[in-house]
């Protein structure tokens, strides 16, 4: 077993605390991916294969890494992507991860599946999230989901598009999550019973261990068994971009969506009124296979153009990674993982420093390639040859 440093400076690792800290199912459950993990795989790689223009002798003395992402001041361009069952990972998890972000400077993204509610992490944070909606077959419920977002002070919406159904989870299935009998149950005990800490700070002391968002609307939201199987059901496979203005017509703010890999799906996006878009595999946990993100980032933004606002997400590891996004075009970039495994390694204050880390890889990514300004990051800083 890898022995762990006293001060983890990467998100491997956060990872690896990560993996120590949490019982087996729910580790896998955040680490893994669709399949084979085939897209899992690629993603980090994609990014990795992207190399950077070294420039020497350029000024570099004022750096300034701060943005505006869908009409919001950032200190670097980066999103704290949605998460579901954050709290899991740490006691009352969202929160503590909302709280890290503001006093970062950066956006954080609700789960509609998360454990704290809307209001919940507003509070606790002090400032609203973004949120994020998967459509679902009762409209009556995403509706209400809408209003109490909007009425706790969210202005941004990011709506999953590419969840019509869920991913061949192989990780999950090897620990019997979602399977009926007594074996899967025990197994899970005994994994959980393994992590004495996991359990006195989260399962104890991370009450109550209900799906905030949704536990009024829900009654299956304290039954994780059986809210899995609700949500599986709920997932609308039959939607269709008529959603999109079913969405405009309800939702007053910025609408984002989130999950598009092809031009010609960006571009019917823009038809549909999104200010924004996340070019997205879902961090390989849906489509088997998929190209890497970095692969189809270039295409997304070249079919865009300047009409919106193109995000990205999948597989970006450190402020290097986030400043490759940015060359290639992006406006800015979500994770997940990362600040996942860093809430589930040490809480908020592990993904505080999570975050410092990246804006300081990011500084010295911009100053060894002579950028000296987000908006001045470009295509030109990679490498062709």
């Amino acid at each position: 077993m890898p022995r762990l440093p006293l001060y983890p400076a990467s998100s491997a690792d956060h990872r690896e605390r990560a993996r120590r800290r949490l019982p087996g199912f729910l580790f896998d459950y955040l680490d893994g991916g669709a399949g084979d993990e085939q897209t899992l795989a690629v993603n980090p790689a994609g990014w990795a294969a992207l190399a950077l223009r070294q420039r020497v002798l350029v000024d570099v003395e004022r750096l300034d890494t701060g943005s505006t992402l869908l009409g919001e001041p950032c200190a670097l361009p980066l999103v704290l992507a949605p998460v579901g069952l954050a709290g899991l990972l740490a006691r009352r998890g969202e929160v503590q991860a909302a709280r890290a972000a503001r006093t970062a400077g950066l956006p954080f993204t609700l789960s509609t599946v998360g454990l704290c509610g809307i209001d919940e992490v507003a509070a606790g944070s002090g400032t609203p999230p973004w949120f994020q909606l998967y459509m679902l077959r009762d409209r009556g419920l995403v509706a209400a989901l809408l209003d109490a977002a909007w009425a706790a002070g969210c202005r941004t919406l990011v709506f999953t598009v590419d969840l019509p159904l869920p991913g061949p989870r192989r990780r999950d299935r090897r620990h019997g999550l979602g399977q009926p009998g007594l074996r899967p149950r025990l197994l899970k005990l005994a994994q959980t019973l393994a992590r004495p800490g996991w359990v006195w700070d989260v399962a104890l002391r991370g009450r109550p261990l209900a799906f905030g968002s949704l536990g009024a609307h829900v009654p299956a939201a304290r039954d994780f068994e059986a809210f899995r199987h609700w949500v599986d059901a709920q997932f609308d496979p039959g939607a269709s971009w008529d959603v999109i203005d079913w969405l405009r017509d309800r939702w007053p703010g910025r609408l984002v969506l989130k999950g598009l890999l092809d031009a010609d799906d960006a571009r019917r996006a823009l038809d549909g009124g999104a200010e924004g878009l996340v070019v997205s595999n879902h961090g390989g946990r849906q489509l088997d296979g998929a190209a890497a993100t970095a692969r189809r980032l270039p295409a997304v933004v070249d079919a865009v153009g300047d009409r919106c606002e193109v995000l990205v997400d999948g597989g970006l590891r450190s402020g290097i990674d986030l400043f490759r996004a940015l060359a290639l075009g992006a406006r800015g970039a979500m994770i997940g993982r990362p600040w996942a495994w860093a809430l589930a390694a040490g809480g908020e204050a592990a993904v505080a420093a999570l975050l410092a880390g990246w804006r300081e890889e990011l500084r010295a990514t911009m100053a060894l390639t002579g950028a000296t300004s987000i908006a001045a990051i470009g295509r030109r800083h990679l490498d062709s040859d």
